[in-house]
């Protein structure tokens, strides 16, 4: 049997495939939900490593130019990923 990530052995699949199936929906919600701020937080040290000269408010915008489509960011924020970056 092939695992999906090739540092795992098939036995740690499965038995992490069985905690998550007895996992509670909403405990496999806050999983995301941690993942998904891990992963902002990631991203926002990122762009301060990048621009280090950047205010609160222009960090926020290339923070959410990540996340949100780039016409949108255009409409909404005046905010030209073309033009600016992420």
């Amino acid at each position: 049997m092939k695992t999906q990530s090739s540092d795992t052995t098939p036995a740690a699949e499965q038995f992490l495939i069985e905690g998550y199936r007895k996992m509670p929906a909403w405990k496999k919600i806050r999983c995301i939900f941690d993942l998904n701020q891990s992963l902002r937080q990631l991203q926002l040290a990122e762009i301060k490593h990048r621009y280090p000269n950047a205010d609160e408010h222009e960090l926020r915008l290339r923070l959410a130019s990540r996340w949100i489509d780039p016409e949108l960011m255009r409409k909404a924020f005046g905010w030209d990923i073309d033009e600016k970056g992420y």
